[in-house]
């Protein structure tokens, strides 16, 4: 399992969008494949970072996912309204694995 932790710059005069965004990607992440963890949004501090959260099962189901997202409706209508509406400066993506525990390998188990 490795989770997406995609970092978003917005404008900070358009909360309100990106918090739309959030809310239609809670209903087409799911119905295309990956466990959403959430979306978060500024509250104190910086007023321009937010991030998005999800865990996969690996890079080639995260590929497969994506283009399950592409084709979804609700996933391109969601697409078209961040282009249309600009609150988007910048995203980027990192691909994390969880080794803390309780999450982290049994002794049985080897580390990477």
């Amino acid at each position: 399992m490795i989770t997406c932790v995609i970092r978003y710059h917005i404008d900070p005069t358009k909360k309100e969008a990106f918090a739309r965004y959030a809310r239609t990607w809670g209903q087409a992440i799911p119905r295309c494949g990956a466990d959403l963890i959430g979306y978060f949004a500024p509250h104190e501090g910086s007023s321009t970072l937010a991030y998005g959260l999800y865990n996969i099962e690996s890079l080639a189901a995260y590929e497969a996912y994506r283009a399950r997202l592409a084709a979804d409706p609700l996933g391109r209508e969601n697409y078209e309204f961040a282009q249309a509406e600009k609150f988007l400066l910048r995203e980027d993506r990192t691909f994390l694995k969880c080794v803390s525990h309780p999450h982290a390998y049994t002794k049985e188990e080897e580390a990477p």
